[in-house]
């Protein structure tokens, strides 16, 4: 499929980095697929293809943060999205409050301090569901304002592309298969995660 977005996008663009800037932006694609396409399928330099492929992903997330506020805004209003939320948030505010309370800080600063760290820490792992897209979503999911969510993203956008730039350039062809199965991982912690918060309390401010 990836490679049928690439050459589609070839014949339309009848330029390579062009193609490649563009397959980076698609969701699940992004840098993770245009990198080994600009590479395999195009013939483009390593280097040349993850700086245009970074441009690519990093750049679709912006437009993709302000597009999702209003549709977020919208399903936060369903009863059972709602719950979900604050489940997720009440994972946060406890961590954030263990944290608070040895530092003297605040546990809303944490909260998001930690919601930060985790925003990177997804991005930056190069399974095939975290990228900018998922990423930025979530973000707009927790209430992350544009500029708490920017830098998170786009760092770890460099990180994710940074590692697989190393993988084609050492293993090349065979990216893909180490790529699945690190997405085999990533559903084993979806599922924990799941688990996680379905068994969350929301934080008592929510229950009040």
């Amino acid at each position: 499929m990836t490679e049928a977005l690439g050459k589609f996008l070839l014949d339309i663009f009848k330029n390579e980095y062009a193609a490649t800037l563009f397959v980076s932006m698609f969701p699940l694609i992004e840098l993770k697929g245009a990198i080994p396409i600009g590479t395999g399928l195009f013939g483009l330099k390593l280097w040349q293809t993850a700086g245009v492929a970074y441009l690519g992903s990093t750049i679709v997330s912006i437009g993709v943060f302000f597009l999702l506020i209003p549709i977020f805004n919208l399903l936060k209003k369903i009863g059972f999205v709602r719950k979900i939320i604050e489940k997720i948030e009440a994972i946060f505010h406890e961590k954030a409050k263990k944290i608070a309370d040895k530092t003297n800080g605040s546990p809303e600063k944490e909260a998001r301090r930690i919601m930060m760290i985790s925003l990177f820490i997804f991005v930056a792992v190069p399974f095939p569901v975290t990228g900018v897209w998922t990423g930025t979503a979530i973000a707009v999911f927790l209430g992350l304002k544009f500029k708490e969510s920017v830098l998170p993203i786009a760092v770890g956008n460099l990180i994710a592309g940074s590692i697989i730039t190393l993988l084609t350039f050492l293993v090349g062809e065979y990216v893909d298969i180490i790529i699945y199965a690190m997405f085999a991982i990533a559903i084993i912690m979806l599922i924990l995660f799941i688990v996680k918060i379905a068994t969350a309390k929301p934080t008592e401010e929510k229950k009040q």
